[in-house]
């Protein structure tokens, strides 16, 4: 009977020493950490670029959305464009900073502006809205949003003669949008 009593310390006191990992099982899970880290960065990086063209364009159309209501609400012309330190309309053709809607009253609405490096280029200094929702300055056409280094993210409003804005599109599969016309947004 003692031995049968020693044999079962014996188990007890070995079970109580394979507690933990070894040096080898920690190093092997910071490699494959290390190996998927790797793999999943670039991927991450390409879905926050795509993130933030998203935004930002969505952005410019929720500001055109804005700029064409204010003038048929009120009745009175209303203006998207780049904004001067005072939130007057800047002219300038560079849109790469605060951009604002401007009514009657002064300012309604402004965006920040983009991130350093990216490109926001529309070829007018404004779009101005009639109180019928149609733009008086026949300053339509695209603005285009191009990411520093990632080209083939670019995206684009596409603003008609009639006052609507639409987002473009990868229409012909091709991993790049397209405005409406088929042509690929580009800065």
């Amino acid at each position: 009977m003692e031995q049968f009593n020693s044999q079962s310390v014996k188990v007890k006191e070995s079970t109580k020493l394979s507690k933990g990992f070894t040096l080898v099982e920690l190093m092997v899970t910071v490699a494959v950490a290390g190996i998927l880290t790797m793999i999943a960065l670039p991927s991450l990086n390409d879905f926050l670029v795509r993130m933030r063209v998203d935004n930002e364009v969505i952005e410019i159309q929720r500001l055109l959305l804005t700029a064409r209501n204010a003038a048929i609400n009120s009745g009175q012309n209303a203006q998207l464009c780049p904004l001067a330190a005072d939130d007057t309309c800047q002219i300038t053709t560079n849109w790469t900073g605060r951009i604002g809607v401007i009514g009657a009253d002064g300012l309604i609405k402004q965006k920040a502006a983009i991130n350093a490096g990216d490109q926001l280029e529309f070829a007018f200094t404004n779009i101005t809205y009639n109180a019928a929702g149609q733009l008086t300055n026949n300053n339509f056409g695209i603005f285009s949003y191009c990411p520093k280094g990632y080209s083939d993210y670019s995206r684009g409003v596409e603003v008609t003669l009639s006052g609507r804005s639409s987002l473009s599109a990868d229409n012909n599969g091709d991993g790049t949008d397209q405005d409406r016309a088929g042509t690929k947004v580009s800065c």
